[in-house]
């Protein structure tokens, strides 16, 4: 009995170890396209959308990831296609201005070393990623400087005035 629980001892020692860390990803590979809004005057708020294929060397599947996004964390969702995982992150426009950002990629151990880092005030940047994207915003358009149904006005004004002014002087002339 005692070699028993010895043994069960010896097997929990070493086999849940393995378990715990088996769900790392080595040599992350990752195919990324991303979504950003160009246009100010048909929506309110810059969105961000990153759409990602992750393949792991183990072939880990499904991790729970979680990204980190200028200093946002957010939970990744995960597709019904395998190794697909897609992200958003939507704010003013000031807010996200043009420029490059960097999504920073978290398992849920580096999930939990990330905010643990946040909460005593130390640097993230010691906290490792399981790997990044970076991409580029080009910022948003507000559009021409003149609305075009400003210049159909103008033009409706322009020709009705020039008509009933060759109208007045043709009434005038006979």
């Amino acid at each position: 009995m005692e070699f028993a629980g010895k043994m069960i001892s010896l097997v929990v020692l070493f086999v849940v170890p393995l378990v715990v860390l088996g769900d790392s990803c080595l040599s992350p590979e990752v195919k990324a396209e991303t979504y950003t809004t160009t246009e100010a005057i048909v929506s309110t708020e810059t969105v961000f959308i990153v759409q990602f294929t992750l393949t792991c060397k183990n072939k880990v599947r499904d991790m729970n990831l979680y990204a980190d996004i200028s200093g946002r964390t957010l939970p990744v969702t995960k597709t019904d296609k395998p190794d697909l995982y897609q992200v958003s992150i939507s704010d003013d426009h000031k807010k996200l201005s043009s420029g490059k950002y960097e999504v920073r990629l978290y398992d849920e151990e580096g999930y939990s070393m990330l905010r643990k880092a946040q909460r005593s005030g130390e640097s993230v940047d010691a906290v490792k990623p399981v790997t990044s994207i970076t991409f580029n915003h080009p910022g948003v358009s507000k559009g021409p400087f003149v609305q075009s149904e400003f210049v159909a006005v103008v033009i409706a004004v322009l020709v009705w005035y020039f008509a009933y002014s060759t109208r007045s002087q043709l009434q005038s002339s006979n």
